[in-house]
């Protein structure tokens, strides 16, 4: 077994460990685990840095930007990028219950597609990759933590409704305004980066003079996600919503934007 294989191993061991006991911690409100919970954390994120970068070191730019698996990799990288943004600028461990599940799901789904090939003009890859590619990973990233935001803000608002929710609700448990606001940075810059990476993907076929633009299902569905975000973003920004609201509109974004990544996965032709 090669060094690359044994890194692998030890991301999805180490992001597995992690949720697994930020979920206990969750659960039994037993804070002991809590920093051993964000040192498996920090740990599978720092090793998962290291392959992408060994990966990168060890091969040219054009075959690892033409290896549909380094695609999803790097999504997962940049789940967990936003998570941390977050958990630095809030302080929100409980997002560890999306990151995580999220990362390991897109970091074992970029090993399974490892045959999957990317045509990219050579000329043009830096700007591919870097405008439409890297925007859209931290939009994904961004979205993945609204949603988990969104979910928890439902849960909780629902149980607080209730006598006996309410009384089930531990003194560790974040406020409702607390999910609102990941809620609101997700929307807010979540937004401008999916229509940067969507206008370099139109920008991307103007400059390459042997791509022809033709509409299929794959772009139908990128510009259907940006009317809905375009939606939620307008309402959350400049009607100032806040509340149940925007928490099922960053629930709607998200599994839009997951619907069309498999649904680009399973229908690309190189």
């Amino acid at each position: 077994m090669g060094l690359f294989e044994l890194m692998q191993l030890a991301v999805i061991g180490l992001y597995l460990l992690a949720a697994v006991l930020h979920m206990t911690v969750i659960a039994t409100g037993n804070h002991r685990l809590k920093s051993i919970a964000g040192g498996f954390t920090l740990a599978g994120f720092v090793v998962h840095s290291l392959d992408i970068a060994l990966l990168a070191f060890n091969q040219s730019e054009a075959i690892v930007l033409s290896e549909g698996s380094f695609y999803l990799n790097i999504i997962a990288w940049g789940v967990m990028v936003a998570y941390f943004l977050l958990w630095w600028r809030y302080k929100l461990a409980f997002l560890s219950t999306t990151a995580l599940p999220m990362t390991l799901f897109l970091f074992i789904a970029s090993l399974a597609l490892g045959g999957m090939v990317v045509k990219l003009p050579p000329q043009f890859t830096l700007l591919f990759f870097w405008l439409h590619i890297g925007t859209l990973v931290l939009a994904l990233g961004l979205c993945a933590m609204g949603f988990g935001a969104g979910v928890a803000f439902l849960h909780y608002n629902r149980k607080i409704k209730t006598k006996a929710g309410l009384a089930s609700l531990g003194k560790d448990t974040p406020s409702l305004s607390l999910f609102d606001k990941v809620n609101g940075m997700a929307v807010g810059a979540g937004f401008p980066l999916y229509t940067l990476g969507i206008v370099s993907s139109f920008i991307w076929y103007w400059i390459d003079p042997n791509k022809v633009f033709v509409w299929d299902m794959v772009k139908a569905f990128s510009v259907a996600v940006w009317v809905v975000f375009a939606y939620i973003f307008h309402q959350r920004v400049v009607l100032k919503w806040r509340g149940r609201k925007p928490a099922v509109g960053a629930v709607v974004v998200f599994s839009l934007m997951i619907v069309s990544l498999i649904h680009h996965a399973m229908t690309f032709k190189p």
